[in-house]
């Protein structure tokens, strides 16, 4: 028994000095505080931490503590920026409250993020966007015993939202990293051209360029065996590095667009041995990373080169940035052919390296303001890539001011970028609550509804969709009528709130969005009913502040304006309504048996081509309107789409022609086009008038397309695309 007790004596004392260790700290009593923010080393990553504690404890409890750039902490005091333990992993953190002081460390940015948790988990702070924080007042701050450390999935983690430029502490709060912190120069993707400038090098060294097709392309990706091509790079790199000596990073990546690799005999051995143009790619890599042994050198991986060689190795200071840009994203990347297409290239690049970065594409470039249904996949798709050895992680999702759920996606891809494992569903109620108040139990039902009328469409959601493709699945019209009641409520429960009505209201823009996007592809519409429908979206629209549409920068005010002049009714009876149309020259692939009515049928076609539109592909086009028969005829147009992210470009030239008998065709003139370079979506329509009535029955189209994108374009020397929607007849 005497055993026994003295057991239990020291057990207690055991006890007591652990809770010691780790003892309660009060920070602010009654609004009073004798406690001090002590920095142990003078460095930004400190400083900010330090600052950012300061502030917010304030704002809790109007308190504000000294902050002491150096000295001795006592107890009740926070010291900042010791050294972190070695389980600390880079910007990873510890909290302590060892002997009665609060003392807060990390690795890099640590120390920062450490203070944002301390906030968040044990001050109640939610940071939710553009300077959008909740948080309590109260006059006393104690914390309880705290010994924890944390430590990111991955050590580099980059998201997108609209406040990261306008709000100095999203960034921090949210633990993420841009690219011009990490990477020499702000060298991180498509720098091949940066680097080799073809403004420089195209005329007088050619062979610098990808050779295919018979000939060199300058402007194309790299010929990678060509010995001055290396010995160039390599210097421009050795200058650049020598300009940041802070950084240890840069990107040496092939210039966006597909299929133009060199094929020269010296890169096709590389890449034949390989089984994957990433042969002759890693090689050039390789041999860079030798050069510079002390420094990483990332590439992509990306398109063309997405499969890894089987033939050789990345050297441990290459940087693989492996991209799953071709992946549809209605479920996780092991569920559909395209994302285990996907899987494969990152098994085989997972086993052959520990350093890989994942690009990740949960977003729809062509529609900022369209439903995009996929938070459901985040966590799978994140925790696959932990699992995968990856080591970096851009989860690309727009986010962009009034597109879908913009702040949403950002917390939880920051969260699960973090921590994978974390609840994604109860951060997601969480956020919602927080950020929506009352209204968040509406849009949860909104997401889950629509999540599942997306799986049960049998649909694909990828990165070029649009609303058009969903009008009979998840956006058809007895589930729009129950968003809309269901944003509705939402707007109800938050009446009173003019700052949570104000986020329910922008939230609601991509279901406004959708439904003028779906009107105007129906042959039969209330045109006072789309007018007050587009009246609507253009005043919410002005409201918040014009939010671009795609990632063109289309914005949505030029939208609504476009709608009136482009889908409205118009005055004048278009001759060619109904009329059959006769090809010379059939359209590419699908589009034959779509532009068998697609041209005459009234519709004119939006941003997006997988509606109304009629393609050719590096070919010219041409076409007979039988108009039924012989007309008065003295105006035609012609409508054609400019979209050079998807390599369609306006044609060079228009010739139209008439006939009575449609066999003797008399000349109506020619229409030379402008190049267009820009890289928004354009609309052009290619007219041509008569004074005097012209007598016929049959019209001849004949387009000369530029059939290869120019050497200005990222697809140089591949086909180009021209499309056309609509022939007005008058």
């Amino acid at each position: 028994m005497k055993t026994d007790f003295f057991k239990l004596l020291l057990l207690s004392g055991a006890i007591s000095m652990g809770t010691s260790a780790y003892a309660q700290v009060d920070l602010v009593k009654n609004g009073k505080s004798n406690s001090k923010i002590v920095l142990a080393e003078q460095t930004e990553v400190n400083r900010t931490a330090a600052n950012i504690l300061q502030d917010f404890v304030q704002k809790i409890s109007g308190c504000r503590l000294d902050i002491r750039q150096k000295g001795k902490a006592a107890a009740g005091d926070i010291l900042i920026g010791t050294s972190a333990s070695d389980d600390v992993k880079e910007d990873g953190y510890q909290i302590s409250t060892t002997g009665g002081k609060l003392v807060i460390t990390g690795k890099d940015n640590g120390a920062v993020y450490g203070v944002v948790s301390l906030l968040e988990d044990y001050l109640g702070v939610d940071y939710w966007g553009n300077n959008e924080y909740k948080l309590e007042k109260r006059s006393d701050i104690s914390l309880p015993s705290i010994n924890k450390t944390d430590n990111p999935a991955f050590r580099y983690r980059q998201t997108q939202n609209y406040a990261l430029q306008t709000d100095s502490l999203y960034k921090w709060w949210y633990r993420l990293e841009e690219p011009a912190e990490a990477f020499a120069a702000n060298y991180w993707v498509h720098t091949f051209n940066k680097l080799l400038p073809v403004s420089e090098y195209g005329t007088t060294h050619p062979e610098y360029y990808a050779y295919f097709d018979g000939k060199r392309h300058p402007g194309a990706q790299w010929c990678l065996t060509n010995p001055e091509v290396f010995e160039i790079v390599a210097q421009r790199i050795d200058s650049i590095f020598k300009a940041n000596p802070d950084k240890k990073i840069i990107s040496v990546s092939q210039n966006d667009g597909n299929n133009t690799n060199c094929t020269c005999p010296e890169c096709k051995k590389l890449d034949d041995a390989a089984g994957s143009p990433s042969g002759s790619l890693i090689y050039f890599i390789n041999k860079l990373a030798a050069r510079f042994p002390d420094k990483e050198i990332a590439t992509l991986a990306y398109l063309y080169t997405m499969n890894p060689p089987k033939n050789v190795k990345p050297l441990p200071n290459v940087v693989v940035m492996l991209c799953d840009i071709d992946c549809d994203r209605e479920v996780s990347l092991t569920e559909n052919p395209s994302g285990q297409y996907f899987m494969k290239a990152l098994k085989g690049w997972s086993d052959i390296t520990d350093n890989i970065f994942v690009w990740d594409y949960g977003i729809n470039f062509d529609g900022y303001l369209s439903p995009f249904p996929n938070l459901h996949i985040m966590q799978d798709n994140i925790r696959i890539f932990r699992d995968h050895h990856v080591k970096m992680h851009f989860s690309q999702i727009a986010s962009s001011y009034g597109g879908d759920f913009a702040e949403l996606r950002s917390y939880l891809a920051s969260k699960l970028m973090w921590n994978p494992d974390a609840d994604a569903d109860k951060l997601m109620q969480h956020f919602l609550k927080g950020y929506y108040g009352a209204a968040g139990e509406y849009l949860y039902q909104y997401i889950k509804i629509i999540q599942g009328a997306l799986w049960g469409s049998g649909l694909r959601l990828w990165i070029y969709d649009s609303p058009i493709s969903h009008k009979n699945g998840m956006l058809k019209p007895i589930l729009m009528k129950r968003y809309k009641q269901l944003f509705d409520k939402a707007e109800a429960a938050v009446a009173g709130d003019p700052v949570l009505l104000e986020r329910v209201k922008r939230t609601r823009l991509p279901l406004l969005y959708s439904e003028l996007e779906i009107i105007r592809t129906q042959p039969e519409k209330d045109f006072d009913d789309v007018t007050a429908k587009l009246n609507y979206f253009e005043a919410e629209a002005k409201r918040f502040n014009n939010p671009a549409i795609n990632e063109r920068n289309n914005r949505a005010l030029d939208y609504c304006k476009l709608y009136r002049k482009r889908y409205m009714p118009r005055n004048e009876k278009n001759l060619a309504l109904g009329a059959k149309v006769t090809y010379l020259t059939e359209p590419t692939g699908k589009y034959a048996e779509l532009g068998k009515t697609a041209l005459t049928d009234g519709l004119f076609g939006g941003a997006s081509f997988v509606e109304s539109w009629v393609g050719w592909e590096g070919k010219d086009g041409g076409f007979i309107v039988d108009l039924g028969e012989v007309k008065d005829v003295s105006y035609i147009e012609t409508d054609f789409l400019h979209q050079i992210g998807h390599w369609i470009l306006f044609p060079l030239k228009v010739t139209y022609s008439y006939s009575e008998d449609g066999k003797n065709y008399q000349a109506w003139g020619t229409i030379e086009m402008e190049e267009e370079r820009s890289n928004m979506v354009l609309f052009r329509g290619v007219k041509m008038e008569s004074k005097q009535p012209l007598k016929a029955r049959y019209l001849k189209v004949e387009v000369t397309g530029t059939k290869v994108c120019p050497h200005w374009h990222y697809g140089v020397g591949n086909p180009s695309w021209f499309f056309i929607d609509e022939v007005t007849v008058r």
